[in-house]
């Protein structure tokens, strides 16, 4: 079949690297992809706005299966659109991609099925918002309501910066702002845990842990995500059965009980405390660099696990996985997350050592004239998988040293939670 994947990240170039070698597939179309998948798959240049065109060119193409990578065309609505046409979408429907667009939706429905998550205030307007922080205990965190790209997220260590954050939402920073939601800070350590689901069975998909911050130990402004190891060094079997009990199934029958149905990818941003877990944020999608972390590690075909997500089978496959050690170091534009410089240069791609274990995910790039450039804040993934954590980062860190890229930067650091420093 003819498969199209959405996106132009590093979780769309690890997914097109995992369905390749599928019998099942003979094109994969990436709308619109970036340097790397454009040696996997056929790169089309759509406006990922533009539906109408996404539609027309899985007509064109005879794209029998789509899979939704990024979380706003999920979010604006393309599953629902693409209902009266033959093309089987993986990704939730717009009801449901609720969870991730509308952080307040997911809040209140946490109140509703009493979900441990952080307590917290909704607020329409600048003044009423300081009004209530004025009272509040600090640090804080102040959240965008909708899609930030992962940055719309302010910890506040005062109210003067706290005043700043609500200011800089309600001015527009990330979109038209209606209301901005405040809440109280957790103490604890963040996890990403990952489940599938065809609306009838819940399969886990994996746990994860992030590097959200630009700076060496956990420090400055939030990104899109730094680096990533798998599996998460707090997993444990109480602690996985609490989060599908106290927050997955809650969470499923929520929507369930307003008529709504989740199928696909559902990732939970938990906050770990003495073993208990408490829901930061719903994404309803693969994280990225999770997605690249967790996949190289994935031993059943992942097409087959998609497709019977859409088929309604999800409870006939069994998901099996490496009991590898995988770690992903992202490299990005200087600058990044602020301004950068775009169109640059990137040599010796072609010198790094790759295999089915150590692998090279772009993101934001561009093959132009035989030249790969970046052109994009996150622009390649490093990924290498191994016995040990320790072992799998040096090796990503002498594939950094072959590249030698002047232009970039990355954490040393990743994953130094589960490796003596």
């Amino acid at each position: 079949m003819n498969v199209g994947i959405i996106g132009s990240g590093g979780r769309e170039h690890a997914i097109s690297h995992s369905l390749k070698n599928s019998k099942k597939v003979n094109t994969i179309y990436c709308i619109p992809g970036n340097a790397g998948t454009k040696e996997i798959a056929i790169n089309i240049d759509i406006d990922l706005k533009d539906f109408d065109q996404i539609k027309n060119l899985i007509i064109e193409k005879n794209i029998e299966f789509l899979i939704i990578g990024p979380e706003k065309p999920l979010v604006d609505g393309l599953v629902d659109f693409l209902k009266d046409t033959k093309v089987k979408v993986f990704g939730p429907n717009k009801a449901a991609s609720q969870l991730e667009g509308s952080k307040i939706f997911t809040k209140n429905l946490c109140k509703e099925f009493n979900i441990p998550t952080a307590n917290f205030g909704i607020f329409q307007n600048p003044s009423e918002a300081k009004i209530f922080l004025e009272k509040s205990n600090y640090p804080i965190v102040i959240k965008a309501d909708g899609l930030a790209a992962g940055k719309g997220v302010y910890i506040c260590e005062n109210i003067s910066n706290a005043v700043q954050a609500v200011k800089e939402i309600f001015n527009g920073k990330f979109g038209l702002a209606k209301n901005v939601l405040i809440e109280e800070f957790l103490d604890g350590e963040e996890m990403s845990f990952f489940i599938i689901t065809d609306g009838k069975t819940i399969k886990k998909f994996e746990t994860a842990q992030d590097h959200k911050r630009v700076f060496e130990g956990d420090k400055g402004k939030n990104t899109g995500g730094m680096g990533a190891y798998s599996p998460s060094r707090l997993i444990n079997d109480p602690l996985e059965k609490k989060i599908i009990e106290k927050i997955i199934n809650p969470t499923l029958q929520g929507l369930k009980d307003r008529k709504i149905e989740y199928v696909g990818f559902l990732y939970a941003g938990l906050m770990i405390k003495n073993n208990e877990p408490y829901l930061i944020e719903y994404n309803v999608r693969m994280g990225d660099p999770e997605c690249q972390t967790i996949l190289p590690k994935l031993e059943t075909q992942l097409l087959d696990i998609l497709l019977s997500c859409t088929n309604k089978t999800l409870d006939k496959i069994d998901i099996e996985w490496s009991n590898e050690k995988s770690i992903c170091v992202v490299v990005c534009s200087n600058g990044y997350p602020d301004e950068y410089k775009k169109n640059i240069l990137i040599n010796n791609l072609d010198k790094i050592n790759l295999d089915n274990k150590n692998l090279c995910f772009h993101a934001g790039t561009v093959s132009k004239d035989n030249q790969i450039l970046a052109i994009g804040g996150r622009v390649l993934n490093f990924v290498s998988l191994s016995s040990s954590f320790l072992s799998a980062r040096e090796k990503i860190f002498n594939n950094l040293k072959i590249l030698n890229w002047d232009h970039g930067f990355f954490r040393k650091d990743i994953g130094y939670k589960v490796i003596d420093l």
